[in-house]
């Protein structure tokens, strides 16, 4: 309140005792940013609005597929967040590096700080985790639970459309029983590789576990966050016998049974 009364004073307000005696009878300012809601005011207006304003709020969307990385590096620019804070924050608060914070959008006081950011983020999606759970499983076993959403994660960066989002899902479980490798270029778009084209360098290069062209089963965490419609495809996948697909150029994936006719697919695209 006095530092408040201070810089009121300093930035040649005329603020005299009486002035503090009416913001004390009024109430207590909320900390950080508020919406005052227009420009001109009485004195006694704005010692009003100082203590009954709501706090200005803004908000922030993380889409499907994106990656904590990239939504952190938004989030730091737009709000001017310290970067290191919040990823610090987030291993504090979050159970997996990726795939925790649900594609949604969020109002957010103005002001706020990294902290209280990240755990709210984290707390709230935890939480419609928890829910999403139940409801296909009726239990929430965290470590079974995000298998999925790391399946869910793979097939949101693979589907063209919430239509094809069930087939990849197949794939990855036939794949997967079979014992093949999944060798799918959306597992390396992780972290700050979420835009990349992944090009054979890249698969021939890159050591991670989420190079599924070298390393087999899915990769140890989300590569990213997953809609709700990725999810119900990873907990229910079409009953296929596909192993392969290749975007087509009508950008819809052709799925195959074989790799003699994945050959033939790709032929047929690259015609």
């Amino acid at each position: 309140m006095a530092t408040i009364i201070s810089y009121l004073d300093k930035i040649g307000m005329d603020i005299n005792t009486l002035d503090r005696y009416l913001v004390r009878f009024f109430g207590y300012p909320q900390k950080g940013w508020i919406d005052l809601g227009t420009a001109r005011l009485t004195k006694a207006d704005l010692l009003y609005r100082l203590t009954h304003a709501k706090a200005a709020m803004t908000e922030v969307t993380l889409i499907p597929g994106e990656t904590r990385e990239i939504f952190f590096q938004d989030l730091s620019e737009r709000l001017h967040l310290d970067r290191k804070k919040l990823d610090r924050y987030y291993s504090k608060y979050a159970p997996y590096p990726d795939g925790v914070i649900f594609p949604d959008t969020y109002y957010v006081p103005l002001g706020i700080s990294e902290e209280h950011l990240v755990y709210y983020l984290v707390k709230k999606s935890l939480a419609r985790h928890e829910e999403l759970a139940k409801k296909f499983f009726g239990t929430y076993n965290p470590k079974k639970w995000f298998r999925y959403v790391t399946i869910a994660s793979i097939i949101q960066k693979e589907a063209a459309d919430a239509e094809e989002m069930p087939l990849v899902s197949s794939v990855i479980y036939n794949r997967l029983k079979k014992r093949m490798l999944l060798q799918m270029d959306g597992a390396l778009n992780y972290g700050s590789y979420s835009h990349q084209k992944v090009t054979k360098r890249r698969i021939l290069s890159d050591n991670t576990r989420f190079n599924t062209y070298r390393y087999s089963g899915l990769p140890p965490y989300p590569i990213g966050s997953v809609s709700l419609d990725a999810l119900k495809a990873a907990v229910k996948p079409a009953k296929t016998e596909y192993l392969y697909f290749v975007k087509g150029k009508n950008g819809k994936h052709i799925f195959t049974k074989s790799y003699k006719s994945h050959l033939r697919a790709l032929k047929s695209v690259n015609k």
